[in-house]
């Protein structure tokens, strides 16, 4: 799982566009037999499909006049995949769609709204603000099926080994803490992420955004977004910070860090708590520490909220539909989710999956309690797709190639096309 910063353009394959059943051309409301829908899953092919293709097969069983078409896209290849799909009648019927994707595809046209449907039968069940996510135009267009948030992740025994007896609660406090783990430890104390989506963090401890909505104005140049970046960039540099890493495989380069015992604190989500457990300072669970990512001068924290939706193909024929409609309500049922918490250590969506047995996992039980500080998406189409530019110019500036504010202006004029209605 990877955060919803839009992909580079892809073409869709032949092979995935060939798999899908929606369209004109399915013919099955006039047949007898079985429909088979497609199910585009996105998730990771190796931590979190098998998960997945179980209960398929559970839902089959269940099911016995609908099949599945079970698909792995991989997440940094799906959106354009669908696009290119939905635009040509032959998507999948459900999609696993990043929250992001939903008001862009919902105002398209791609997705089918789901209010009074069967998938949202439980709509009461969800928490509020992840079906507000799900909304465009005043319409759902998706059930929220996992969700996460960003946290600051830490090493119980590396802050215990530096004197640090809880996690830092300001930006100013996780300085000092990374110096004296670099003194006590003699390891980094933090090593932070150029990426746009993790600083949005720093902004929101600000009480700004890239862009202001309601206002339909672009504030990522704005006092607060440079004062929010201003303290971002600030934390490349200094005893026990890990200068920036602005290679294409950075990513790798922190986790890999983190996981081995080599950093003690990373900006990071629940998407990793599986890979989190299989480094050598997490084999015991209960070392990695969970906690609100710390706040800014507002003295409010925030993070953004992240996950994933299943969204009905709008294209598909009314056989295809009520069975897809069917096959989303199992899926995010409070037993599947149970189910997809325990295999695959994510969030469930709605509070009664999170049952004792699910909040045993110290790393679902910890993202649990960083939650209330996740910071809905406005319903935006465009929204994610502002984070492209911006990661350009973050890594420019992370990189002492572009001053702080040359970066933001260029950010805000290449925002500027994106959303051209807006003022600057």
């Amino acid at each position: 799982m990877r955060r919803g910063i839009a992909a580079s353009a892809l073409v869709a394959s032949f092979a995935l566009a060939a798999t899908a059943c929606g369209g004109s051309g399915s013919g099955s409301d006039k047949s007898s037999g079985p429909v088979t829908i497609t199910w585009w899953d996105t998730s990771n092919a190796t931590n979190e499909a098998p998960t997945y293709k179980a209960l398929v097969k559970e839902f089959e069983a269940a099911n016995k006049n609908i099949k599945v078409n079970y698909v792995n896209v991989p997440f940094d290849q799906a959106q354009n995949k669908f696009d290119t799909a939905a635009g040509s009648k032959g998507a999948p019927d459900v999609l696993r769609s990043e929250v992001g994707w939903t008001p862009a595809f919902a105002k398209k046209g791609y997705f089918l709204p789901l209010d009074g449907t069967e998938a949202l039968t439980d709509q009461s069940k969800f928490r509020s603000n992840l079906i507000e996510q799900a909304k465009y135009d005043g319409k759902t267009y998706g059930v929220p099926l996992v969700t996460d948030t960003l946290a600051l992740v830490y090493n119980k025994a590396l802050f215990k080994k530096a004197g640090i007896t809880e996690a830092p609660k300001t930006w100013d406090e996780l300085k000092a803490d990374a110096a004296k783990v670099d003194s006590k430890a003699k390891v980094y104390g933090y090593w932070g992420s150029t990426q746009s989506y993790y600083a949005q963090t720093f902004l929101y401890g600000e009480g700004t955004d890239t862009v202001d909505a309601s206002a339909k104005k672009i504030t990522v140049n704005s006092a607060p977004a440079k004062k929010a970046y201003g303290t971002w960039l600030s934390l490349f540099k200094g005893q026990g910070l890990h200068k920036a890493d602005t290679t294409a495989d950075a990513y790798a380069h922190i986790q890999d860090a983190f996981v081995n015992g080599k950093v003690a604190s990373i900006i990071q989500g629940p998407w990793e708590i599986t890979n989190f457990y299989k480094g050598s300072a997490f084999k015991d669970k209960s070392n990695l520490g969970i906690a609100t990512v710390p706040a800014g001068s507002t003295g409010k924290a925030g993070a953004p909220t992240g996950g994933h939706n299943l969204s009905v193909y709008a294209g598909s024929d009314s056989a295809h539909q009520k069975a897809a409609l069917k096959f989303v309500n199992f899926m995010t049922s409070a037993k599947s989710q149970t189910e997809i918490a325990l295999k695959n250590s994510t969030l469930p969506t709605r509070d009664d999956a999170y049952t004792a047995e699910v909040k045993a996992d110290p790393g679902i039980a910890g993202f649990q309690t960083v939650l209330p500080a996740a910071q809905p998406r406005p319903s935006l189409p465009e929204y994610s797709s502002l984070w492209t530019p911006l990661d350009t110019e973050l890594t420019a500036i992370a990189g002492g190639k572009e001053s702080l504010d040359k970066g933001l202006s260029n950010a805000e004029l290449a925002m500027a096309k994106l959303v051209p209605d807006f003022s600057k």
